[in-house]
């Protein structure tokens, strides 16, 4: 039976980088995408993962016993600092990064418990973790940290059930459109989706498949 991955977000930077490795490494990639406009390999669907009900009658529709493994790479940023953070930057932030990510899990949950086990993978930021990388990004960073919790309660949730969540903690990524907004950065400092790529990868290695409640910052020298 050919293993099978979910990618939200397929179509984006990283969940391309991350299609492109486990494609190669003999996974079946199915993927969320905006448009269901067909990408090379990939069977794509697009899914509001804002809307629950959405996302359940995806999750329904495309699992199987190959399927135990997600990605979970959606996710969108804004800065602002505490004064001008208000409700509507807050609600934004949260349903773009953790909503995203929490309606895919619970779906997810009881057919990872019924086929005997499952991963999933959510992209953090150092933004979650420093204090001093969240002050002008308010929204962002308080999103992030709910996704690392969230993290923290599947692994307690998984527990005996051989269910597990890896956090990625990227800096910034090296990506065209992240180019043109900091067109003065060092480049060479930021990390790449191709390397976070091949870490998610890893984690499914023989060496990799030890690791529990795995926490991996990917800042490279930025």
């Amino acid at each position: 039976m050919q293993k099978t991955v979910l990618i939200t977000g397929v179509n984006g930077n990283l969940g391309q980088a991350v299609a492109e490795k486990f494609y190669h490494e003999g996974y079946a990639i199915l993927g969320t995408a905006r448009t269901d406009k067909p990408l090379q390999y990939i069977s794509t669907s697009a899914v509001d993962l804002t809307d629950e009900t959405a996302v359940e009658h995806y999750i329904n529709k495309i699992k199987s016993p190959a399927l135990n493994v997600a990605v979970l790479t959606v996710g969108a940023y804004a800065g602002g600092d505490l004064l001008s953070t208000d409700k509507a930057s807050l609600q934004k932030m949260f349903a773009l990064n953790f909503d995203t990510a929490y309606f895919v899990v619970r779906a997810l949950l009881p057919h990872f418990e019924s086929i005997g086990g499952g991963h999933f993978v959510l992209i953090g930021s150092q933004a979650a973790f420093e204090a001093s990388a969240a002050l002008h990004n308010v929204a962002y960073g308080l999103s992030k940290a709910a996704t690392v919790t969230l993290a923290n309660i599947v692994n307690e949730y998984g527990k005996d059930k051989n269910i597990r969540c890896s956090v990625i903690v990227p800096s910034t990524i090296d990506t065209p459109q992240n180019r043109t907004a900091m067109a003065d950065a060092d480049f060479g400092a930021w990390t790449t989706p191709e390397a976070i790529a091949e870490t998610i990868y890893f984690l499914f290695t023989p060496s990799g498949s030890h690791l529990r409640e795995t926490v991996l910052k990917m800042y490279n020298e930025a």
